[in-house]
């Protein structure tokens, strides 16, 4: 945890924020594999984690803004518990680290909210993303569960998503702190990445180097020569001589705070020559990105400048015909490239999605375009200093897309399907780094991974 201090003064500016009410905050539970007693590894929910810090599961927490109140509900272990977990501090002693000095058992929970709601005073609670949590709130506030998400409150999401947007330099540290993972993550799959490995050797190593470093995978990685898949989760593939594997994987801190590394690796070593010519326009494209980031940039216009980075250098491939902004605004470019420059990063590898993207992303009067591919850009409102982003342009020959569109004859004016055919069967190229947006432009956050061709070859034939 950080100091009590800093949950303090997280919560204060929420209450200037919500001027009236009651805010409700659920921990999570604990989820079950296959049978009670079997257990997934826990992961507190991100918001609670964020003003209270405690990492523990079964814990709920109120804010009476009214009242300037604050509790924490939880019940302390039995001694049964005790048997199972060792000793642990109990609930007050707890709370006091998040600068709480009222504590509540659960069954206490559900008495404070239907007073709060006889007194005709507002509950405000977020978005849930978990059934067992929307269940929870449905049983202590006497709602249908299918309407719970019509009583969740668009002030608190708005607050939250404000106030988590911008990183404390604590904050920054713990991401950078994840970052030193994901070097030796990266690293050591460069070195390993060989023919006749498969890729669940490689993607449980890099596993094995976040746990022994403290950490937990921020995210399931995506380790495969079938780049293609934009989220390939697959790990059963012997790798050969001329392939290519996308990885992109991350670190979580005992903090929570995450990393997300993407580099493309030649398996053999070195690249082939249309591996390098790919490859150079993707970097292309994730250099001139990066170097766009700014305060006061939207976003979008920043995915737009990679969109035609990455066409413009198809063109000169032969894939892509005619004039580039024309081909750009049609969205012939989302044949290769067909998902978001990046996201919002933080206690969530995508920070804050789980209150909702257009939330996060989005605002007012910068809307989802609809358009294939545009719809998946994940951010796409004003970038703010102290935002932490990663930029991650990627090209994928996906073949069965590839073959549609041929069928339909999209964009052909635009797309040179004679020459995209002998490309079916290339894969996909992604690099992507984490950026904290600064007062005056940005910085890369972490050490320097292998990222050039020079660089990424040397580690992998090291």
């Amino acid at each position: 945890m950080f100091a009590a201090d800093v949950y303090i003064e997280r919560r204060r500016r929420l209450k200037e924020q919500i001027q009236s009410g009651l805010i409700l905050f659920l921990g999570n539970e604990e989820s079950p594999m296959n049978y009670p007693d079997n257990q997934y590894p826990f992961r507190q929910d991100s918001s609670f984690l964020y003003f209270f810090g405690l990492d523990c599961p079964s814990l709920a927490a109120i804010i009476d803004v009214d009242r300037d109140k604050e509790v924490i509900f939880g019940d302390d272990l039995t001694v049964d518990d005790i048997i199972w977990t060792g000793p642990q501090p109990v609930l007050s002693e707890r709370s006091e680290t998040a600068g709480i000095s009222e504590t509540a058992g659960l069954e206490i929970l559900q008495s404070a909210l239907e007073q709060t709601v006889q007194q005709g005073r507002d509950i405000h609670f977020l978005s849930q993303y978990r059934a067992r949590n929307t269940l929870k709130i449905a049983e202590l506030l006497d709602i249908p569960p299918s309407s719970v998400h019509e009583h969740v409150s668009e002030t608190l999401i708005r607050a939250v998503v404000a106030q988590r947007s911008i990183k404390s330099e604590q904050e920054i540290s713990e991401i950078e702190n994840a970052l030193d993972i994901s070097y030796e993550m990266q690293t050591a799959a460069m070195k390993m990445s060989k023919p006749g490995i498969y890729e669940r050797q490689i993607a449980g190593a890099m596993e094995g180097i976040v746990l022994s470093l403290g950490g937990r995978l921020s995210f399931p990685t995506i380790f495969s020569i079938h780049g293609e898949t934009l989220h390939n989760h697959s790990h059963g593939n012997l790798m050969k001589a001329g392939d290519i594997a996308v990885n992109d994987s991350g670190a979580e801190t005992s903090l929570g705070y995450a990393s997300d590394i993407t580099r493309t690796v030649p398996v053999s070593g070195k690249f082939t020559q249309r591996q390098k010519e790919i490859y150079t326009i993707v970097l292309d494209a994730q250099e001139q990105a990066i170097g766009a980031v700014k305060p006061g940039v939207e976003f979008r216009n920043i995915h737009r400048l990679a969109c035609t980075v990455l066409a413009s250098g198809l063109k000169g491939l032969g894939l892509i015909k005619g004039d580039i902004d024309e081909a750009v605004n049609a969205g012939a470019h989302t044949l290769f490239f067909q998902c978001g420059l990046g996201h919002m990063m933080g206690l969530d590898v995508h920070d804050m999605e789980g209150l909702g993207e257009d939330y996060v992303g989005y605002t007012d009067t910068i809307r989802r375009n609809p358009g294939f591919g545009w719809r998946s850009l994940r951010l796409a409102k004003e970038l703010e200093a102290g935002f932490v982003i990663t930029v991650e342009p990627g090209i994928y020959f996906i073949p069965e897309l590839i073959k549609r569109w041929k069928a339909e004859n999209k964009n052909s004016q635009y797309i040179n399907y004679d020459m995209v055919k002998k490309y079916e069967n290339f894969g996909g190229v992604r690099i992507e780094d984490d950026v904290l947006v600064t007062e005056n432009g940005y910085r890369v956050l972490g050490k320097k991974i292998p990222k050039t061709i020079d660089e990424v070859e040397e580690m992998s034939s090291g």
